[in-house]
């Protein structure tokens, strides 16, 4: 299939993306704009400098720098921008459902108050529902190289804003902290009606998805890249359905497989594992939705009914109901009933 071919097709596939940083949808222009807006100096001096910074050898060296960037994001209005502009950016690439994370301990910590991050987007995400036809859920991450009382802190500040927060999360640096630090803060947060969903098996191993699972008790994994390991863990997530949100060109930018055409998304469908596509932290591994399924498609040779799989799987594991479920789906199926390709 010629490319321009390729890319068409993929621009008119109605998209869910489950698995969205948007601290980490950060465009360098937007960076720029909002530190000068706000009086804080970057220690890059042009848009240029920023771009070549995104050059990573692993999770830890990316995530130093999203950090930085995070630090000239204050005031409602920043949070609201951040937002919108990642919700125009995916409207434009057909994506009609997100399910995204915020990290309000990357803000808390530097005295910005929880209701200011979160009032920000979701005024944003209201926004794009009204204006855009754009459904969301939004997901609130514990940051996992802090210790398990800070995600206490952070849960015990989300109580007043609970209607507007649909799950929690576990992310940010995956080596040497295992999903079982958060027994504790992941049962209390479902106590308080909170679904469950963790990054494991991206740099850790296959045990931090049994941990999540086990432990943690989620309903989704976030990444999952590690569960072809273990033919046991295999059977259990296609047993139990457990969706994974895969992150292709993060997981090359991130040094988690060595090209494309290492990903394990194909060995995973033809499994049967309820294996998805995202975009993780597009502004600072190159892509959004239509540039991850883009590359994929093009790096693995996926044919049409693996596109079309990949895109009913991710309204699968999405956490709408049934019924608006059933309703995207068809449109995907109509969609590519209307496609001359194999």
């Amino acid at each position: 299939m010629e490319s321009s071919d390729l890319l068409k097709i993929i621009q008119g596939i109605p998209k869910a993306e489950l698995h969205l940083h948007i601290e980490g949808s950060f465009e360098p222009e937007l960076m720029f704009e909002i530190a000068k807006r706000n009086n804080i100096a970057l220690e890059y001096d042009s848009i240029e400098s920023i771009k070549k910074a995104y050059k990573f050898n692993n999770l830890q060296e990316f995530l130093d720098i999203y950090y930085t960037g995070a630090q000239v994001l204050i005031h409602e209005q920043d949070f609201f921008d951040l937002t919108w502009a990642y919700l125009t950016k995916v409207h434009s690439q057909n994506v009609v459902h997100v399910e995204i994370f915020f990290d309000p301990q990357t803000h808390t910590d530097r005295g910005v108050g929880f209701d200011v991050v979160i009032n920000g987007i979701t005024r944003a995400l209201e926004k794009a529902n009204q204006e855009l036809n754009i459904s969301y859920k939004l997901i609130m991450s514990y940051l996992r190289h802090l210790s398990e009382e800070e995600a206490f802190k952070t849960l015990e500040s989300s109580l007043p804003y609970k209607h507007l927060i649909d799950g929690v999360g576990l992310d940010s640096s995956e080596k040497g902290n295992p999903p079982s630090k958060f027994v504790n803060v992941f049962k209390a947060s479902a106590n308080q009606g909170y679904k469950l969903v963790a990054h494991a098996g991206e740099e850790g191993p296959a045990d931090y998805i049994w941990e999540a699972l086990d432990l943690l008790k989620v309903v989704r994994v976030d990444h999952g890249n590690r569960c072809l390991d273990d033919d046991t863990l295999v059977q259990r997530l296609i047993e139990e359905n457990i969706p994974l949100t895969l992150c292709p060109l993060s997981n090359v930018e991130l040094k988690v497989i060595q090209k494309m055409e290492d990903h394990p998304v194909v060995k995973m469908l033809d499994r049967g594992i309820l294996a998805t596509i995202h975009s993780d932290d597009p502004a600072y591994f190159g892509g959004y939705m239509n540039e991850n399924y883009y590359e994929t498609a093009k790096a693995l040779n996926l044919n049409r009914d693996q596109l079309m799989q990949l895109a009913i799987n991710a309204f699968e594991a999405s956490w709408l109901t049934r019924e608006a479920k059933e309703n995207h789906i068809s449109e995907v199926k109509n969609y590519f009933n209307t496609l001359n390709i194999e």
